[in-house]
């Protein structure tokens, strides 16, 4: 029998609690509810969850702060943000927090679930990819070293910790640079889907890497439009 898949779920509102864990524990996955956001990370250390479902507005300690104590810890362990923020920058503090997904309330069941899987394929496949010895060891854009398994970019002596979302994109666009990535498979291997509210997740995270890459101004992400992205970097 496959073991079940374990979920720290941290959340005030008793009823939606009750309904989520009790659902998810129907599916056959087990739950760790905690109501109080100051008792999150010792239930972390204790319980070792495979993904965290992580209410925004908590009492005592917010979501983002947890996940940021969380991913200090385990930086590989997927993260999902419940909330009924959906302004750009929230969805910023969020991924810079560490998250890897978010959920506008109110969310049907289904979709909480598909998530959690695909946020645990997605993870499966990255830690398998980073146990290869292969060419993405190190990966050199212009002035930049890009390392994958560290999930880490370099700039002389300056490093940038990158989350996973940002490493699996980054490593899209880095695994042919001499053809573009479309923008739909983007979506799909990073998020499961091409839902528009996914794509504006993209959106994002493609400004959060040009942004990182700025110290090169001879390293450019081109936006295709209609197609998808491609790096381009300028040789001297």
């Amino acid at each position: 029998m496959a073991e079940k898949i374990k979920v720290l779920y941290v959340e005030d509102e008793p009823f939606l609690a009750r309904v989520v864990k009790e659902s998810l524990e129907s599916r056959d996955f087990d739950v760790n509810l905690i109501n109080d956001g100051a008792r999150a990370i010792n239930s972390f250390e204790n319980y070792r969850p495979d993904v965290c479902v992580l209410d925004v507005m908590l009492p005592n300690k917010d979501g983002f702060s947890i996940a940021k104590e969380i991913k200090a810890i385990d930086p590989d362990i997927p993260v999902i943000f419940l909330t009924a923020k959906t302004q750009t920058h929230d969805l910023l503090e969020g991924f810079d927090s560490g998250g890897n997904d978010y959920l506008k309330k109110p969310f049907s069941m289904e979709e909480l679930i598909v998530r959690i899987h695909n946020l645990l394929k997605l993870t499966a496949k990255s830690n398998s990819r980073t146990k290869e010895e292969n060419h993405t060891d190190k990966i050199q854009l212009g002035r930049y070293i890009f390392y994958p398994k560290r999930y880490e970019l370099h700039l002389e002596d300056q490093v940038k910790k990158l989350s996973h979302r940002e490493t699996l994109l980054l490593s899209l666009l880095t695994s042919d640079m001499e053809n573009p990535v479309l923008r739909q498979d983007i979506l799909k291997a990073i998020w499961g889907d091409d839902s528009f509210y996914n794509s504006r997740n993209l959106d994002v995270y493609i400004s959060k890497l040009r942004d990182y890459l700025s110290g090169d101004p001879e390293i450019q992400i081109t936006t295709l439009k209609g197609v998808g992205y491609k790096i381009n970097i300028n040789q001297k």
